[in-house]
């Protein structure tokens, strides 16, 4: 196996982290002063931190699919103690919390308490949570700070019917995908800002997970929009191919929504109760996962996103592409939670319902297997690929082979199937009663301590292996962060390899070939690059 690039890798971890974290220092304040108006901020557990600094107007009321601008400058010194409120959601999966405040557009800075000559390399986290939940304050940024040695910000941003859904006409936002236009404001913020946190704004890492990542690749597939905000991108657990509604349907599905709620008019939409709205939209998505995953064809993302990929019109940024390796065992983890039965019996007509005419070549792959519960079968067939779905390996796998055609791109995989997903991704209770593995966001955990997709950071801490693995992780992601990778070698650069990270030891794995990816472009060519190669 070539290792240059591990060493590489681990040498810049010596030579950045060869001291131990900072002690947790006595509480003190600094202040900063940015374009809209001073901020002080605290140390907390050795790093600077500096809480729901507004980057944007208000957005509710009358402003409500505004879209969105600058925030008014205050007098005095604004104290950033706090984090702002979570935009507007609903409680979801009897583990993620309820939010009605819409004037949410608010971000939080963490540094090292230590100054430096140099400035910091940045890196911009965006959220995960389907596009209608998550915030900024769930993540616990002091730790990746110190790890990484750079200033982190984390965004909230519009969701849902507020952010994601297509805006009705007569509003600023007409046309626009909202809670993206929302991370670009604050893209330019930081951009304008950081470096008075002791951040560079010369190297900017935008990285997210889940709906993050798409976000981070709609981004890159609006380069006219997106040039020079970003340096790198890091992209965990989504597809940048994967096929979207554009302007018209996503339209169609908010005339859908308006009648759900009893709408006629622009003026009801505006009074309407926040959760009302909400709900609504939940019944007009009837079930669909990502029903409001952001749409093509408008002045937000001109192009669609397997043309944007095809023909090299994004953002040529190096990219870090990962994800997890049971990634869908969290949904069918969520289903038996709520009461599913997942048997022998019962797993031939999940298979049908998935995959329609073609579930006896599906199940002739994915046969069950003695010893193996069969919801764990499932959740693999449903990891591997699921017809437009971003979070399967061979449409994540396929994403990164499409921007490898055109800019670096280094794939992983997390694969500790011995982490605790139980109280980081999904509720402790009631036992799902099957292997989950390393389901979806249960690397979060290893970049943010105790995240467990609430406000109280109560998941449990590592045991020792997994956390000697996640120090490896940060130490990649930092190297990443400050390296040229062009330079370098990684064994992922082949399109069908990924670096697989796990307790055992990190090795390249042929990913595709393991994930069967080329049964399914066989059988789902609409969802692979047309004029594929092989690539193993």
């Amino acid at each position: 196996m070539n290792r240059t690039i591990w060493r590489a890798f681990l040498a810049a971890a010596a030579l950045l982290f060869g001291a131990p974290l900072a002690a947790q220092s006595a509480p003190q304040g600094e202040v900063v002063t940015t374009a809209s108006g001073k901020v002080e901020g605290f140390v907390r557990n050795g790093a600077l931190e500096f809480r729901g600094i507004p980057y944007a107007a208000p957005v509710a009321g009358d402003a409500r699919w505004s879209m969105p601008q600058p925030a008014a400058v205050w007098t005095g010194v604004l104290p950033a103690m706090h984090f702002g409120g979570a935009c507007p959601q609903a409680a979801r999966y009897g583990l993620t919390e309820r939010s009605d405040e819409e004037n949410c557009l608010t971000l939080n800075i963490s540094r090292p308490t230590a100054k430096t000559a140099t400035k910091r390399p940045v890196l911009v986290w965006l959220h995960g949570g389907a596009f209608v939940g998550g915030a900024a304050s769930l993540y616990r940024l002091d730790r990746l700070a110190q790890g990484l040695d750079a200033v982190i910000v984390s965004v909230n941003y519009r969701l849902g019917v507020f952010g994601f859904m297509a805006p009705p006409a007569g509003t600023t936002g007409a046309g626009h995908v909202l809670g993206l236009e929302d991370q670009r404001l604050a893209l330019r913020w930081v951009k304008a800002n950081i470096a008075a946190f002791g951040g560079d704004p010369e190297n900017i890492t935008l990285a997210g997970e889940s709906a993050g990542a798409a976000s981070v690749c709609m981004h890159l597939q609006a380069p006219e929009q997106t040039k020079g905000l970003f340096h790198r991108a890091i992209i965990q657990s989504a597809s940048c191919s994967t096929p979207l509604r554009t302007l018209p349907q996503a339209e169609a599905f908010a005339a859908k929504v308006a009648r759900e709620a009893g709408c006629p008019d622009l003026a009801c939409l505006k009074a309407i109760d926040p959760q009302a709205l909400i709900a609504a939209g939940a019944k007009a998505a009837s079930g669909e996962l990502v029903a409001f995953a952001p749409f093509t064809g408008g002045p937000t993302q001109p192009s669609a996103t397997m043309a944007a990929l095809q023909s090299g019109q994004f953002l040529r940024v190096p990219v870090l592409n990962g994800f997890t390796r049971d990634e869908m065992r969290l949904y069918v983890g969520y289903d038996v939670q709520g009461g599913a039965k997942v048997t022998p019996e019962t797993y031939p007509t999940a298979v049908r319902a998935l995959y329609g005419d073609k579930a006896d070549k599906v199940l002739a792959r994915y046969p069950l297997k003695p010893g193996e519960h069969p919801a764990e079968t499932l959740g693999s067939l449903m990891t591997d690929f699921m017809p437009g779905l971003g979070i399967t390996h061979c449409l994540e796998i396929e994403s990164g082979r499409l921007l490898a055609a055109h800019t670096p791109v280094f794939q992983w995989e997390y694969a500790d199937r011995t982490a605790p997903s139980r109280g980081v991704s999904i509720p402790i209770s009631p036992e799902p009663g099957f292997n989950l593995g390393a389901v979806h966001s249960a690397e979060l955990n290893a970049l943010f301590p105790n995240f467990s997709n609430t406000a109280a950071m109560t998941a449990p801490d590592l045991a020792p292996a997994s956390q000697a693995l996640a120090d490896v992780i940060v130490t990649t992601w930092a190297a990443f962060m400050r390296s040229n990778p062009t330079a370098q070698e990684w064994p992922a650069t082949r399109p069908g390899s990924v670096m697989r990270f796990e307790p055992a030891g990190i090795r390249p794995v042929d990913a595709w070939a393991e994930y069967h990816c080329d049964f399914w472009r066989a059988e789902y060519p609409a969802f692979f690059g047309q004029s594929a190669k092989d690539p193993k």
